[in-house]
């Protein structure tokens, strides 16, 4: 075997935080330390700034107890940046690494992430200097191609699972309609996950709507008017991004939107789409009590809320990524694969341009032909992900007193 590429490791982490994005870094610091040619572990500060910036943290002089106690906490250790970097702001990126010694880059993050990443060793190659650079997957919208799944998902799964366990016992209790919009701009994994929040047959969920599915407001009347009839309540679950049949999102049929930082329409941060939906209800179907909630970025680092499941993934693709630099001398971006029917996993190294700025999307088996639920298949596919140990509901089981 050749001889180990000495150096320093560089480790970074970008865009939106998760419950779990902190066992990935801590996974990557461990691992790193392990390996006597490694020199120093240094963190980046508000990822790809804080290397321009040169602001880092020698990790190397972290204690493993803090590690392990930032591991279990949600949300960014590093802190995290939206920027997107391009080919000057990258060469940029390059400089710093080669003034500080750096040989091995991992970035904890999404597409655009993976995509960084891909300029960066491009850059590195060109000159011939020694730069192995490593994509880790996160992002709750469990959008990266090539995963089966992507930590971070897991657990804002189980968050939106156990929001619609208590709306439907809220729901139940004083009737109505009730409007959830969910994170999802283009993959309706997140909220397609709180299908399992039903345990008793009138349970909600009853519509769910996501963007792979072209809405149609007269559609979406006509399913809560049927739900509203059947059960007395209604209880939707609706992803941010869902878009008419020429692709627009119907939140720009309310009013002119924002963009963030890549020149998205910002979707996030605001309750405009769960008001018109609301607003449209009682105006089309004269309903009184209707109520809508936007989750928000609670769904991204609530506390006390995390997939055991996701936890022990999120660890693991951080080592592995070290594995693969170390041992194997390669770049690429770690995706995870489910191999057999009952849950297990297994990880993969695929090349950066087969991740970098591409998005995952549900496939048409996950989603009913009425386009306002999900399938069995579905079912199967989120349980496992979203960990042991969810919240019961339960219900008054007495016979009902007869009138005098």
């Amino acid at each position: 075997m050749a001889e180990l590429l000495a150096g320093k490791v560089l480790v970074a982490q970008g865009g939106g935080p998760t419950a779990v994005i902190n066992q990935s870094l801590v996974g990557v610091v461990l691992e790193a330390r392990k390996f006597p040619h490694i020199h120093r572990v240094y963190g980046a500060v508000h990822g790809v700034r804080g290397i321009v910036d040169e602001d880092f943290l020698d990790l190397t002089r972290e204690t493993t107890h803090n590690l392990e106690q930032v591991a279990t906490t949600p949300s960014s250790a590093l802190l995290s940046t939206r920027d997107k970097p391009d080919r000057e702001y990258c060469q940029r990126m390059f400089g710093v690494l080669k003034r500080h010694g750096i040989h091995y880059f991992f970035y904890v993050g999404g597409n655009d992430s993976s995509d960084t990443l891909r300029i960066v060793n491009a850059e590195a190659e060109a000159v011939g200097y020694p730069l192995r650079c490593v994509h880790i997957p996160k992002t709750i919208d469990n959008d990266l191609v090539e995963n089966d799944h992507t930590p971070g998902f897991g657990s804002a799964a189980r968050f939106v699972v156990q929001s619609f366990r208590g709306i439907n016992l809220d729901n139940s209790a004083l009737r109505g309609v009730y409007v959830a919009v969910v994170m999802g701009r283009h993959a309706g994994f997140l909220t397609a996950s709180s299908c399992l929040a039903r345990k008793y047959p009138d349970d909600g969920p009853h519509l769910i709507y996501v963007p792979e599915r072209a809405f149609d407001v007269e559609r979406f009347l006509g399913d809560v008017d049927r739900t509203m009839k059947a059960y007395g309540r209604c209880i939707v679950a609706v992803s941010e991004g869902i878009s008419d049949r020429d692709g627009r999102p119907i939140m720009t049929t309310l009013k002119q939107m924002g963009q963030d930082a890549h020149g998205n329409v910002q979707l996030s941060g605001t309750g405009a789409l769960g008001d018109l939906l609301m607003d449209t209800i009682k105006e089309k179907l004269g309903i009184k009590r209707v109520r809508a909630d936007t989750f928000g970025y609670l769904q991204r680092s609530f506390l006390g809320c995390v997939s055991d499941r996701d936890a022990s993934e999120a660890r693991e693709v951080g080592e592995k990524a070290v594995q693969y630099a170390m041992w194997d001398d390669v770049d690429g971006s770690v995706v995870i694969r489910r191999p057999v029917v009952d849950y297990s996993v297994d990880y993969e190294l695929v090349p950066l341009a087969a991740v970098a700025g591409k998005t995952k999307h549900m496939a048409d088996e996950y989603l009913n032909a009425d386009g306002n639920g999900v399938t069995q298949a579905f079912h199967a596919y989120v349980r496992p992900l979203v960990g042991s140990g969810l919240p019961e509901t339960h219900r008054l089981r007495a016979p009902r007193v007869p009138k005098g």
